[in-house]
């Protein structure tokens, strides 16, 4: 079993009321936006990029493969054209096309180590907000986004919201986009001085160690995944190294496998854990300063921040839920459940803000029956088998989640 995160509890409530003021007000420029079909073809680390709005409000969106940094090179007193650099990132060939609302017409090119955006403005007009959305609800890219206004518009007076309708035309030659594997990471629970819990024949961590050797085995075989283990010996690794592990890996999933205990030895069957909303409150707070658990490329406005944090966080929740009932649906077939079988804790090793992650307890290691179940390698096989079918089909049903529509 896995010990709660006291030692990462932070202070301070939940700021959901401040953060609806500031949607109500319009202080920050979410535009929604309609699916349309991918016209831009992808060059190098650029995917494609989206522009919609009206003379009011233009927004670009610039999708990557890679997290990005991005620079005003130009200077602010001309209002003709700006130019930004987006650090590390290349092009296979330039691309360009029309604009829309304020932008007369843009292009991007590859130049010394970075690639540069040049946008030429119909009208006196300058850059109002620029920030990177990470990969969320769905979305497998990077979303650098940048919102022109007229030049007169004062800086205290955020733009009208508007519709990112339109997906500009590349000027490059189509390039198939590579298929990457799905990572997945996986945890073996405890390890070297920490054993876990005690069974009457054996100790948690060699349980959860051959567990998660056959998850991986069982992927592996697949083609479709690159896995990657937290510890693969009897090796004792801290908590919030697995953490680093997952995000270090840009992992897709990240599940955590345990063997419960507690009682008199009568309680029996499996259950998952995700993040509660305690964890996950406790977590934002720390995504917003640099550390293990915060978020690449922030903007410098807090607000926007508060509120691209909470985004990620709610599409890595529902990530996050839509898996542990996948896995439990499939489980349930060969094994025993707890009665109340999906809950929510703060633990450690969940506490990624843009990673799903679950915590499976595969059941009682200080039941006789639970505890012949797991140590039998044929019945564990089983277990891990039918944790496989869960992955492939949560995957394959590439799931789509409640999202804001503006940055699809």
């Amino acid at each position: 079993m896995c010990l709660p995160a006291d030692a990462l509890k932070s202070k301070g409530v939940s700021n959901f009321k401040r953060l609806k003021a500031v949607f109500a007000a319009g202080l920050v420029c979410l535009a929604a936006a309609v699916a349309v079909p991918a016209m831009a073809a992808p060059s190098g680390d650029v995917v494609r990029v989206r522009m919609g709005g009206s003379g009011s409000t233009t927004r670009i969106v610039i999708e990557l493969d890679k997290s990005a940094a991005g620079k005003v090179v130009s200077t602010s007193a001309d209002q003709t054209r700006h130019v930004l650099a987006l650090g590390d990132v290349s092009m296979d060939a330039p691309m360009s096309g029309a604009g829309q609302g304020i932008i007369k017409d843009w292009a991007l090119e590859n130049d010394m180590g970075s690639a540069r955006l040049k946008l030429n403005f119909r009208t006196g007009a300058r850059i109002y907000k620029r920030f990177l959305l990470p990969p969320a609800d769905g979305i497998s890219v990077y979303r650098y986004v940048i919102d022109v206004v007229p030049g007169d518009t004062p800086m205290n007076t955020a733009p009208k919201a508007t519709p990112v309708v339109t997906a500009t035309v590349a000027q490059a030659t189509p390039v198939a986009p590579a298929k990457r594997k799905k990572v997945i990471v996986i945890d073996a629970g405890h390890g070297g001085k920490d054993p876990g819990a005690r069974g009457s024949k054996s100790w948690e961590k060699d349980i959860n160690l051959a567990a998660a050797k056959a998850l991986r085995d069982r992927l592996e075989k697949t083609g479709r995944y690159k896995v990657i283990m937290t510890r693969d010996t009897d090796s004792f690794v801290d908590l919030p190294a697995r953490v680093r592990i997952a995000r270090g890996a840009d992992a897709d999933l990240f599940i955590s496998l345990h063997s419960d205990s507690g009682g008199d030895g009568t309680a029996r069957g499996a259950s998952i854990y995700t993040l509660s909303d305690s964890g996950s409150e406790r977590i934002a707070k720390k995504a917003l300063v640099k550390g293990d658990w915060s978020l690449n490329d922030m903007p410098n406005d807090a607000i926007v921040s508060r509120i691209l944090v909470d985004l990620t966080q709610r599409a890595t929740k529902n990530r996050s839920a839509t898996f542990a009932q996948l896995v439990m649906d499939n489980i349930g077939e060969t094994t025993p459940l707890l009665k109340t079988s999906l809950r929510q804790a703060g633990f450690v090793v969940l506490l990624a803000p843009d990673v799903p992650a679950v915590l499976l307890e595969m059941g009682f290691v200080n039941n006789a029956k639970d505890e012949a179940m797991l140590t039998d390698s044929r019945s564990r096989d089983a277990m891990m088998g039918q944790v496989a079918k869960a992955i492939d089909k949560y995957f394959e049903n590439d799931v789509r989640y409640a999202s804001l529509a503006g940055f699809r």
